[in-house]
Order: C-alpha cells, then sequence, then structure tokens
C-alpha cells in the first residue's frame, strides 16, 4: 500500500518536488522517475551528506534493484538536491515522503512493490484544492498503477489506514511469536503451527513467521502512534490493546537472550558471542529498530564480548546504534564490540553463534569449518529459523541447536540453573530507543 500526502498542487504535472531522500522518498521517487520518464524529478533534503550519497556511485541505503533504477534516471529526469526553495518553487507538485508500504517490511522488496503494488492510497483535504491535488498524484501512478487499484480518501481516512494496516501486521507478527514461546514450553513446532493455520482461507498465512521480534521504522511507530491516539482521544482500553503488541515484541527479545544466557550456563561474561545479521530483515541495511541492536543490548549488558557481522550494514551504522545512550554505556562499545569482516572471522573462537537477520548466505556457510574453530559446547541459536533443513547435520557435526519456537533435541549440555532471570526482567519493556 502506498499512502501519500500532499501539500501543493498546480494543473499539469511535469516537475515533482519530494521533501526527504530518505528510506522512503529516495526509492519512491527513483521508481516515479523511472516509471514516468516524462516527468522530472527532485528529491531535497537538508541532509547535505544523504544528498552527496544519492549523487554518488554508492547510495546511502539498499535494496535490491535500487541502483540500477537511480542510475537510469539521474541527471536524466531524476534529481538529489539540497536547494529546497529553488525546488519547491519550480515543482508542479510537492508533497513529503510520508508514503508507506507494509509489505516493504516483511516480504519483497521496496522496489519490486513499488513498481507493481497491490493498492495506491492517496489522502487529501475534502477541499477543492486537495481534491484537483489528488486527482493530479492519480494521473501520475496511472502510468504503471492501473485505475482500480488506486484509492482516494480524505485525510484522516488515508493516515488511518497506514497505521491499522502496520498495526495489524504487527499484530500477527506478535501472535505467532507468543505461540512460539507456548510452542517451546510444549515441544510444539511453530513452523508446523503457522501452517496449519494459515491454510486456514480465514487467516492465510502471511506474516506468521516466528522470529525474535520485528523491527523496522514502520511498525513499532505506528503502533505506537495509534496508541497516542487512542490514548488523547480517551480510549484507553483500546490503547492497551494495541500496546500488547508492542509489549511482546519486546518480551519475545527479552526471551531469546535469556535463552542465550542460560543455555551458556548462566553466563555470558567474557565469553565470545558471534551475532550474525544487524539489519532488520534480509536484503536491506536498514537497522532502524533492529531486533539485533536489543539483542546486542541485553547481552552486553551481561558482560560478553560481540563479534558482528553483517553483509550490507556499514560498520559506522553499527556503531552508531549501540552506541546510543538507551543502548549501551560508557566504553561498552569500544571494550565489547567488534565487527567483522566475514562470518567466519566473527565465528572464530566464539562459544556460540547468532542468527538475527534471515540472509540467505547464511543458509549457505560451511558450518564444519566454524565448528572446527569455535570452543567447545559450540552453540547455534538461530532467532529466524533459517537452519531449519540443516539441524541434523549441525547436530551430526556438533553443534547445540536452539531456535524459535521449538526444541530441537532432547539431548542438552546440562547445567545448574539459577533459578533467576539474568540482570533484565522478561515482562518489563526495554527502554525505547530514542531517534538519533
Amino acid at each position: 500500500m502506498l499512502e501519500t500526502h500532499l501539500c501543493l498542487i498546480m494543473f499539469e504535472i511535469k516537475k515533482i518536488c519530494c521533501i526527504g531522500a530518505g528510506y522512503v522518498g529516495g526509492p519512491t521517487c527513483s521508481v516515479i522517475a523511472h516509471m514516468c520518464p516524462e516527468i522530472r524529478v527532485t528529491v531535497v533534503d537538508v541532509n547535505e551528506s544523504r544528498i552527496n550519497a544519492w549523487n554518488s556511485p554508492t547510495l546511502p541505503i539498499y535494496e535490491p534493484g535500487l541502483k540500477e533504477v537511480v542510475e537510469s534516471c539521474r541527471g536524466k529526469n531524476l534529481f538529489f538536491s539540497t536547494n529546497i526553495d529553488d525546488a519547491i518553487k519550480e515543482a508542479d507538485l510537492v508533497f513529503i515522503s510520508v508514503l508507506s508500504n507494509p509489505e516493504f517490511l516483511a516480504e519483497g522488496t521496496a522496489i519490486k512493490d513499488l513498481r507493481n503494488p497491490d493498492r495506491v492510497l492517496i489522502g487529501g483535504d475534502e477541499t477543492p484544492e486537495g481534491q484537483r491535488a489528488v486527482q493530479a498524484l492519480c494521473a501520475v501512478y496511472e502510468h504503471w498503477v492501473p485505475r482500480e487499484k488506486i484509492l482516494t480518501t480524505n485525510t484522516w481516512s488515508s493516515e488511518l489506514s497506514k497505521l491499522a494496516a502496520n498495526a495489524f501486521l504487527a499484530q500477527r507478527i506478535s501472535s505467532i511469536n507468543s505461540i512460539s514461546a507456548l510452542c517451546e514450553a510444549t515441544g510444539a513446532d511453530v513452523e508446523e503451527v503457522a501452517t496449519a493455520i494459515g491454510m486456514d482461507q480465514r487467516i492465510g498465512n502471511k506474516f506468521l513467521k516466528a522470529s525474535v521480534g520485528f523491527g523496522g521504522s514502520c511498525f513499532q511507530k505506528d503502533v505506537l502512534n495509534l496508541v497516542y491516539l487512542c490514548e488523547a482521544l480517551n480510549l484507553p482500553e483500546v490503547a492497551r490493546y494495541w500496546q500488547q503488541v508492542i509489549d511482546m515484541n519486546d518480551y519475545q527479545r527479552r526471551r531469546f537472550a535469556s535463552r542465550i544466557i542460560d543455555s551458556l550456563f548462566n553466563t555470558v561474561t567474557d565469553k565470545k558471542i558471534a551475532i550474525l545479521g544487524f539489519a532488520f530483515k534480509k536484503d536491506t541495511g536498514d537497522t532502524r529498530e533492529s531486533s539485533s541492536i536489543y539483542i546486542s543490548k541485553y547481552l552486553m549488558d551481561e558482560g560478553a564480548h560481540l563479534h558482528i557481522y553483517d553483509p550490507k550494514v556499514p560498520r559506522e551504522q553499527i556503531v552508531v546504534d549501540l552506541s546510543h545512550p538507551g543502548v549501551s554505556q560508557d566504553d561498552q562499545v569500544s571494550r565489547l564490540v567488534t565487527i567483522s569482516k566475514d562470518p567466519y572471522e566473527a565465528c572464530d573462537g566464539a562459544h556460540a553463534v547468532v542468527i538475527c537477520t534471515e540472509w540467505d548466505m547464511f543458509k549457505e556457510l560451511d558450518y564444519e569449518r566454524i565448528h572446527k574453530k569455535m570452543l567447545k559446547p559450540a552453540f547455534i541459536f538461530d532467532g529466524r529459523r533459517v537452519l531449519d533443513g540443516l539441524h541434523n547435520e549441525l547436530q551430526t557435526i556438533g553443534f547445540q541447536i536452539e531456535t524459535i519456537g521449538k526444541k530441537v533435541s532432547s539431548k542438552r549440555i546440562p547445567y545448574a540453573p539459577s533459578g533467576e532471570i539474568p540482570k533484565f526482567s522478561l515482562q518489563d519493556p526495554p527502554n525505547k530507543k530514542p531517534r538519533v
């Protein structure tokens, strides 16, 4: 779903200005320029380094297909600039990049979904000017989107549609994650449960993948916006209902971290832990609200030495995310975190491997090579269920396997449980990470 708020419109659309060159504005306007070569599209932002990156061979974000789209249009009918005033004055249509595509977050990729959206939602004021703006943008999208897929609403309906769509998707993830905890306690397999209930046509099988928790910029933000809106409108019962979606996500992250600590004989102090994956999902370099940040925080708080590898997230971004005051204190990152150049380096000498992002490459690693270089007993904690088909092979090699929503082996290395939850409580939500 694409959702757009309009700010200014004239009648004939030949020049578009988008304010905001981030994860939404950049890809969206690149696709508009690609699909509408007769329209000049200018993306503006106050962040000069970001604009410089869009104008360079190394784009500021990674999405499959994005670089090809940008390079096919940049300098022809797609421009990135910090000259906001001039771009606005010259444009026929100006909008702020608050477009949102819920499917973007967990399935498919931004470029694919922008080229072939399931629907486009355009909201505008119920004034003559607002309606002309809506119709003008409809005409832009009709270059490649069938008219029956374009929905027009008033501004409130479009905004609530965006919030509700992301809230519903986040709710499904939290729901299946709650069942994963029950599966681990009973011996069921959450993947089998998800397959069974997903075959019910009333439910469907989308967004029923249990994991260490959802991330990204939209889900938590939009659910919390919905909670705030309900509280402001004196709907406390509704606010508490949606707050539980966030609370369950927080609980899942804490529960996974606690499982790592318990399995490693109730302590990870001074132990080397390899973290594979730092982006909030595969095929992107986006780390916003990534579960990897929170898992890393909890393990750092217990004194673990983390060696982190992600194929698309720059070292600088990982350090920035983990150095935030809401995540670490003092010199924790410099003392406890090492960014590795490849997964084998990260795993060399580690007590455990923790998979936090479902990159396909993690299915294809030479785990026999990894096991030989790890300390024994060697553990793998699969927070994304990417190694499901390899459990027998990994156990034969000698790994102890722990995964979300399933007991892999009845034979575990024994340990003496302390009877205490590690320093953090599984019931209390973590401190929300303020925006940097």
